[in-house]
């Protein structure tokens, strides 16, 4: 399969398949609480199977807020 990470530089891995989403990203050093993975526009939980011929994508989990107070004024 074709893994492609994007950040910090764009790098493209072929893996051999299938499997599970949490092996692919052992393999590649990457822990799941901090990407998402991504299969033809769905996102893959860890215990997802890959199959071998599949392109898919690995990009960073970032999160944040507006910034605000979250509270009322």
């Amino acid at each position: 399969m074709k893994v492609t990470v994007p950040i910090p530089v764009r790098k493209v891995y072929e893996i051999k398949g299938p499997k599970r989403v949490q092996e692919i990203l052992d393999e590649l050093g990457l822990p799941y609480e901090s990407v998402i993975v991504i299969y033809e526009k769905r996102l893959l939980t860890p215990d997802a199977r890959v199959p071998d011929d599949a392109e898919i994508e690995v990009r960073p989990a970032i999160s944040g807020g507006s910034g605000g107070t979250g509270g009322t004024a």
